[in-house]
């Protein structure tokens, strides 16, 4: 196939082919409501998802709520979650989080944006995290692998991720952002890698301007 010249074009190439190779994409992390799967988002950062789903069932199960989270002892919080990392900053959003949450939303996590990044610890891919897959609203989380791949196919060239986020915003569906930012990670991770990508193996080789160029 030709290289697609415009970032549109080949961003369909890529939805339709990334939806064809990953079609059960889904989040790593272990949740059972919106409340939990904030909460384990906010551990996720600077730590892995495997580490986190080791981490929150001990969490959840002593704090099952926003309303018990809110008073919680920071000390015993930051035990719990310590081998996430930089668990002191971790344990003041958290206890901000629930607490915002309580006291200005009713203990219900909220579905909009512009109210979830009023949240402590959340800033735009946790919402949009919260939102794609809790509540199955239009997001899409830009991580490491998500903005890495985006720009390894030229669909931005913007290192920022909410730059980035509005870019790929403007090229992909509202209804297929949080399976596209889900598929571009299962991707990032099996393939296209940050320091050796597969190209040889890659099912976007030949739409990709920076196949075997990496």
């Amino acid at each position: 196939m030709a290289l697609p010249r415009g970032a549109r074009q080949r961003a369909v190439i890529v939805l339709e082919r990334l939806r064809d190779e990953y079609p059960d994409a889904r989040c790593a992390l272990v949740y059972q409501n919106p409340f939990q799967l904030l909460a384990a988002t906010i551990l996720s950062a600077q730590s892995t998802d495997e580490m986190v789903n080791k981490t929150t069932p001990a969490l959840f199960a002593r704090f099952p709520s926003a309303a018990d989270l809110a008073e919680a002892d920071p000390e015993e919080l930051e035990t719990l979650i310590h081998s996430t990392g930089f668990y002191r900053s971790k344990a003041k959003s958290l206890l901000g989080m629930a607490r915002a949450v309580e006291e200005c939303y009713g203990g219900e996590v909220p579905q909009g944006l512009d109210e979830l990044v009023t949240l402590p610890g959340v800033g735009r891919k946790t919402g949009n995290v919260v939102r794609s897959v809790a509540f199955g609203l239009p997001g899409l989380p830009v991580d490491t692998h998500v903005g890495r791949l985006a720009r390894r196919l030229r669909l931005t060239v913007e290192t920022d991720p909410v730059k980035a986020e509005l870019d790929l915003n403007r090229l992909v569906p509202e209804a297929e952002r949080g399976a596209f930012s889900l598929r571009l990670i299962e991707h990032g991770r099996a393939v296209c890698s940050a320091r050796r990508p597969r190209c040889d193996a890659c099912v976007l080789a030949d739409v990709c301007p920076s196949a075997f160029k990496v």
